[in-house]
């Protein structure tokens, strides 16, 4: 079925998100009052995108594209998610036919395992984006566990369990005692929240953010102490991180787009009113140290970047992203190879194929894209398109 169509994502509404981001890329009028957080393109079963064909209705894209392996999102983090870690495809399979069995719903909100599938996810920036990434270097953490007056009887056990006894000690550490550690430390940084420009490479900013975000009855989210463990990382407009299996994160703040196996498998340990769950966390997070591999992209065809995924078989992985970035009145061409989904996220570019022509601006900035011919892309103004695919071998 080759061909191009406009379509149109699925809004996810978390407490998380921002309010005006998504419903300006919508041009959403009425909008409800709850935050924006995601606009899901794709085919997973709790966000089913809808195509344009031309018909008197608009139909779901899996109908006409199968099950796509990828699913593609623009997001708004205003405030923190979860404490998180996805994973890998075999414990995916295996988790998820273990809740069928036990006949827990697939929308049940303490359901964990959602689908079959893995959930390694790549990230863009679309402007100034902070996120928690992975364990800090045994170098950093320590120097952290010393200096941080409150944490310091954390460093005898990390010396001697190393990154997962440590975690294992305070993931399942009884409330009183998170609050006895964590209360002081808090205490001390009462104001920092209030600063007009804050550092937000410190540990304490954030802290102190979830700790007037997430304390409930007095009792501190002991997802707090992974703000001092994990590496806080910064990244820039335009600037990728890819996230595989058992990686530990959280995004903090920002907006982005981000691609992902076609999943929503999440498993939370802290700084979330979605449900948590401890122990399936610590059964998939890898306790090692992590050095964030900041992805800038690499010339893949005239006016295109692609964000390489850092992985060794990266067909396995599901997606593909690269970013198309025109001038106004640029010009390019380029052959799908799979079924591909298009977002705009700046000006406004028209999309042809010789048969049809779509005009990608906020209001209507996806569409999808069917192997088969030639498409040409061009901008009325300076544009930036994303491009979601499916990887593919070459030969």
């Amino acid at each position: 079925m080759p061909g191009i169509y406009p379509l149109k994502g699925v809004v996810k509404q978390y407490d998380w998100g921002g309010t005006s981001f998504i419903p300006s890329l919508l041009k959403m009028e009425n909008k409800p009052p709850k935050p924006f957080a995601e606009y899901w393109m794709g085919t997973h079963p709790l966000g089913q995108s809808l195509v344009d064909t031309g018909g008197s209705v608009p139909t779901e894209l899996s109908l006409i594209a199968g099950n796509l392996p990828y699913l593609f999102k623009a997001q708004d983090v205003k405030e923190m998610l979860s404490i998180q870690v996805h994973p890998d495809k075999k414990a995916a399979e295996k988790e998820f036919a273990r809740e069928n069995a036990e006949g827990i719903p697939a929308d049940a909100p303490h359901r964990n395992y959602k689908d079959d599938n893995h959930k390694p996810e790549m990230l863009v920036a679309l402007g100034d984006f902070w996120l928690l990434h992975g364990f800090k270097p045994i170098e950093q953490l320590s120097y952290t566990l010393l200096n941080v007056v409150e944490l310091q009887e954390l460093l005898p056990i990390f010396n001697e369990t190393g990154y997962a006894g440590l975690y294992k000690h305070v993931m399942e550490m009884p409330q009183p005692e998170v609050n006895r550690i964590l209360q002081p430390l808090i205490d001390n940084m009462a104001t920092i929240c209030e600063a007009e420009e804050p550092d937000k490479s410190d540990e304490d900013y954030w802290a102190a953010k979830a700790a007037a975000t997430f304390t409930k009855d007095n009792n501190i989210d002991r997802g707090i102490f992974s703000i001092y463990l994990f590496n806080i990382v910064q990244l820039k407009k335009g600037e990728g991180l890819f996230q595989g299996a058992g990686v530990p994160h959280a995004y903090l703040e920002g907006k982005c787009v981000e691609i992902m196996a076609n999943s929503d498998n999440v498993l939370r340990g802290g700084l979330t009113t979605k449900h948590v769950d401890v122990k399936e966390l610590l059964k998939h997070v890898k306790c090692e140290a992590t050095y964030p591999a900041i992805i800038t992209g690499e010339e893949a065809g005239p006016e295109e970047r692609l964000y390489k995924i850092p992985a060794p078989d990266p067909i396995a992985i599901g997606f593909r992203l690269s970013v198309f970035e025109l001038e106004a009145g640029g010009t390019i061409s380029f052959d799908p190879v799979s079924v591909e989904i298009l977002l705009l996220t700046e000006g406004v570019a028209e999309l042809d194929d010789d048969n049809i022509a779509i005009r990608l601006e906020y209001g209507n900035p996806s569409a999808v894209v069917f192997p088969g011919q030639t498409v040409y892309l061009a901008a009325a103004k300076k544009a930036t398109v994303f491009r979601a695919s499916a990887p593919v071998r070459n030969g």
